[in-house]
């Protein structure tokens, strides 16, 4: 997934540094119609008002030469400080031991010298701020990327983390049924206690569909790890694909695959990550069979398809239809902007529609929900760009 990016402030401030109250004055006054200039006459200033304000900042341009601390000290604790900030030496001794530590420790973009030309200057902040604002997108984009692979990982976890209590609960079952050897048992034979026939098998087969879509899901996502190194073969999935692995490997409950229909009434390439795909999938097919749950005639129609939109340009979906009891209308007017949910006390968080409508912005596609009151759900995963 991807975050949209904040581009930087159209102004970008930047501070000079120097001890001489000449050049803070010419500096201000020659490119103070063009940029935001603020001064400072020491190092110890300069720390201050970084210190205080210091996000707000594109540029430093330091002298090197001043009174008590120089220059070099100032972009040393910039480098660790205040790393967004593109930095100018300025010196009168631009002397290859000044360069290279100007470059080295400082990280400089340039070294100007003294006296100062306004045309010099001016070039020189120009290309600065260019460098700072594509470096503040690139953080941004990556800053967007940290928080879209933390949600990832987090809904992840979260469908892990019931299916495997299910496992968990269902092992449990068998071991409390065990029964201890009796004096004159058969070695290698032993008992269990059920409530009913079939009882220790039944949470036995559950506990192996919940381990198996927990490793379906671990799969999905390692494959998309090694997918991602330079090198590998491009990745691509099918919707009938997509729709084949899910009815394989969703852990249905007890009659719930028979109350499912498939059909694919025209394939396509899907674009973007399986993973991510594969578990919008598994999120919607588990809150339909959740809603269905208990209904006799319960049915679920997962289908995909192709057609040409207004402007003839291929548009593809796959839509999950129930006929279920509906969603209520105040919850359905904020399943997309919130996180809400009508099973908190099973378990639910409200963030998987919420997942499902970002994995399907950051693909270029759209999520719709409609729900008439009674009758059913259907949501509707909406492709504008194919792979």
């Amino acid at each position: 997934m991807t975050e949209a990016v904040t581009a930087p402030p159209e102004t970008c401030s930047v501070l000079y540094v120097d001890d001489e109250a000449t050049s803070r004055r010419w500096f201000a006054r020659a490119l103070g119609n063009e940029f935001s200039i603020v001064t400072a006459d020491s190092v110890d200033e300069a720390l201050a008002v970084l210190a205080e304000r210091g996000a707000s900042f594109a540029v430093l341009v330091t002298d090197f030469r001043m009174p008590g601390a120089d220059g070099m000290k100032l972009l040393r604790a910039v480098q660790e400080d205040h790393r967004h900030l593109v930095r100018l030496l300025v010196t009168a001794y631009a002397g290859k031991e000044v360069a290279m530590a100007a470059v080295n420790q400082g990280k400089v973009l340039r070294i100007l010298e003294k006296p100062l030309e306004d045309a010099v200057v001016r070039e020189a902040l120009h290309e600065a701020v260019a460098v700072y604002r594509t470096q503040a997108m690139e953080r941004a984009a990556n800053e967007g990327r940290l928080t879209a692979l933390r949600e990832t990982l987090g809904f992840l976890a979260h469908e892990l983390n019931t299916p495997l209590a299910t496992a968990r609960g269902c092992v449990a079952t068998v071991a409390e049924r065990y029964l201890p050897a009796q004096p004159g048992d058969e070695p290698g034979v032993v008992r269990f206690a059920e409530h009913h026939p079939g009882e220790l098998i039944a949470a036995l087969e559950r506990a192996e569909r919940r381990a198996l879509y927990c490793q379906s899901l671990v799969s999905t996502f390692v494959q998309s790890a090694r997918d991602a190194y330079p090198g590998a073969a491009p990745a691509s999935v099918t919707a009938s694909g997509l729709l084949e692995s899910l009815l394989d490997e969703f852990p249905f409950e007890e009659g719930e695959r028979s109350c499912v229909l498939a059909r694919v009434e025209q394939d396509f390439r899907l674009p973007g990550r399986r993973d991510l795909l594969y578990l919008v999938l598994c999120t919607l097919a588990k809150n339909a069979l959740q809603a269905l749950r208990g209904r006799p005639d319960a049915r679920l129609v997962i289908s995909a398809g192709a057609t040409l939109n207004a402007a003839q340009s291929p548009q593809a979906w796959i839509r999950f239809a129930d006929n279920g009891p509906g969603i209520p209308p105040d919850v359905l007017a904020r399943l997309t902007r919130e996180p809400v949910t009508t099973r908190a006390g099973s378990g639910g968080n409200g963030m998987g529609v919420l997942f499902c409508q970002r994995v399907m912005l950051s693909l270029g596609g759209t999520i719709a929900i409609e729900s008439p009151p009674g009758q059913g759900a259907k949501v509707t995963l909406t492709f504008n760009r194919l792979a």
